[in-house]
């Protein structure tokens, strides 16, 4: 394989997934790690990529950047579904009690999956300041279904700001599904906005046991704002074992992984 077909590749794999390992391409192309770092030298010099610790990430992936609702919509999108549909098996058939849902794509994927969940004559509370999940929610009889107002993110469709914050923090979930941008050994779960991180933060704070729902592009992700620790969280569902270095670290916040 010529070197430009590698790039060329390179660069449909980021644009796809987000990220690129130095090894797993190695392997991939079946050359040496000389050769991909050279690669990714190459994309770097044209402004194709970002070079990070044993590999790259897209142009796009600073600590601040955001996809739009409908990018993220697209992307991972079988890989949210299975994730959505393995959160809810969290509850159990006979799950009676109070939910919050957070913003974002896969916890919209998890409020798409609860009403195949739900008993005939469900006890379910479901509060959110998601637009999204409000609306996958709205027209189902068998649960009471509340959302927080507060200034809405055209990115991700959800409420943020100090009344939405305020007012989470006058609740206390039986259980609450979150969302985050990253999530890594060191910095635990972190996203690109101030507002976005305080709502989250409440979230978790309020709530009685902690659902994270990531798929693996979050793995190794580090954006601007922390806005809890790893061992703030009960259960991880996502698609992919973690690497080592993260599962080790998960493992000894005591997290629970269940992979879909």
């Amino acid at each position: 394989m010529y070197a430009m077909e590698r790039q060329q590749l390179i660069e449909r794999e980021l644009r796809e997934v987000g990220r690129v390992s130095v090894i797993d391409l190695a392997r991939r192309f079946e050359v040496t790690t000389e050769t991909v770092r050279r690669d990714l030298d190459r994309l770097e010099g044209n402004g194709s990529l970002r070079r990070v610790h044993g590999g790259a990430v897209g142009i796009d992936r600073a600590s601040t950047a955001e996809t739009t609702l409908t990018e993220r919509r697209e992307r991972h999108g079988d890989a949210k579904r299975a994730i959505g549909a393995e959160a809810v098996a969290v509850l159990g058939s006979d799950f009676r009690g109070s939910i919050f849902l957070d913003g974002g794509t896969t916890s919209a994927a998890v409020a798409a999956m609860l009403p195949t969940v739900l008993g005939a004559t469900s006890e379910v509370e479901i509060v959110t300041h998601s637009l999204e999940a409000a609306h996958l929610l709205a027209g189902e009889e068998r649960l009471s279904l509340t959302t927080i107002g507060g200034r809405v993110r055209g990115v991700t469709a959800a409420a943020v700001g100090a009344h939405t914050v305020r007012t989470i923090g006058q609740l206390r979930p039986d259980i609450a599904f979150v969302g985050t941008n990253g999530l890594s050994a060191g910095f635990g779960l972190s996203t690109p906005d101030p507002d976005e991180a305080a709502v989250k933060t409440a979230i978790i704070q309020s709530a009685r046991r902690v659902v994270l729902v990531a798929d693996a592009a979050k793995f190794g992700e580090e954006l601007l704002v922390r806005f809890a620790r790893l061992d703030e969280i009960d259960v991880l569902v996502t698609d992919a074992a973690p690497p080592a270095p993260l599962a080790e670290a998960l493992a000894d916040a005591d997290v629970e992984v269940r992979v879909a």
